[in-house]
């Protein structure tokens, strides 16, 4: 399959050519992940074909159990490993590798299927039965294969190491900044519009609802400054995430107001890239005191959305 310039293969198979291969989930596309990544697109200066090994984080909890909630969706996960000059994409269904030795794995898939050059992975990295194996393992059992193995040391921002777990549990605690310096990008999304009750229509400040999905990562339920990009135009925009305890809602879901945009958006998966948590969540009287609090998260939020584009040269609407 064909997707944006990398080819997606979603069976384990044999794939033609030679391999320069990164593994790991790469469920965030983070900045430890694109230490990984990077090494692995140098390859093509060699003649061989950057690939990602990778898995869903979401379906590897095992015995029907679920695994981590994904940082980006399957389709944003494509589009930034292309842009890292990843070439094609080898994603099967973790059960199929399971239950492989390290001996196994490097054998049959890295060696066997992969025609793998050179393997490139982080310093953590694990891998085999019950993950048993290790980096150190990793290069020991290539090179008796003539396989170059080349492990990316840790990546810290601040003092903090990246990784997806830290930056689930900053995202998690709101703190989105910080999250987004450990991703080198804004967390964001863009799930499909879906109609809603149309009660921001009635309160003069329309929004597009946005469910989230099941396995999607969900920030700290509350308010954000935002900014939303409709046919490649950014806006300023206020993003309430959680389940609107004023009005009610079955389900999470994003609602952005862009006090600057009019139009249907409906059926669209609009990206939304959260900047600042403003405030929490929380339940007003009625409706009159919602669009209240609205109009003010609005004028917070374009201070934001202003400041931010101040420093990064954005021409925000």
């Amino acid at each position: 399959m064909q997707d944006q310039a990398i080819t997606v293969y979603r069976q384990l198979e044999e794939l033609p050519g030679r391999s320069a291969v990164a593994i790991g989930c790469f469920d965030g596309v983070h900045l430890g992940h694109r230490e990984v990544i990077s090494r692995a697109a140098r390859g093509a200066q060699e003649g061989m074909i950057p690939t990602a090994y990778t898995f869903d984080p979401s379906r590897m909890g095992g015995a029907g159990g679920k695994g981590a909630p994904a940082l980006a969706t399957p389709e944003e996960k494509l589009r930034l490993l292309a842009g890292l000059g990843v070439k094609r994409v080898c994603e099967p269904e973790f059960s199929q590798v399971r239950g492989l030795s390290p001996e196994e794995f490097v054998d049959r898939v890295l060696c066997g299927l992969l025609h793998a050059g050179l393997v490139c992975c982080g310093y953590n990295f694990h891998f085999g039965r019950g993950g048993k194996a290790d980096a150190a393992e990793l290069a020991r059992l290539c090179a008796r294969r003539g396989v170059r193995v080349d492990i990316a040391p840790e990546v810290a921002v601040d003092g903090v190491s990246v990784s997806s777990t830290a930056i689930r549990e900053l995202l998690a605690a709101g703190e989105v900044e910080r999250a987004n310096a450990l991703l080198g990008r804004r967390f964001g999304f863009a799930f499909p519009v879906v109609h809603g009750r149309r009660l921001g229509h009635l309160m003069d400040t329309p929004t597009i609802n946005q469910p989230f999905p099941e396995g999607f990562v969900q920030p700290r339920f509350g308010v954000y400054a935002a900014v939303a990009w409709v046919d490649g135009r950014p806006y300023c925009g206020v993003a309430n995430i959680g389940v609107k305890p004023t009005v009610g809602s079955d389900r999470v879901l994003a609602e952005t107001w862009m006090p600057d945009f009019s139009g249907d958006l409906y059926g669209r998966p609009v990206p939304v890239e959260l900047l600042r948590f403003i405030r929490p969540e929380q339940k007003f009287p009625g409706v009159p005191e919602l669009r209240a609090q609205i109009l003010r998260d609005g004028e917070t939020a374009r201070k934001i959305v202003e400041e931010t584009a101040l420093q990064t040269g954005e021409a925000v609407i």
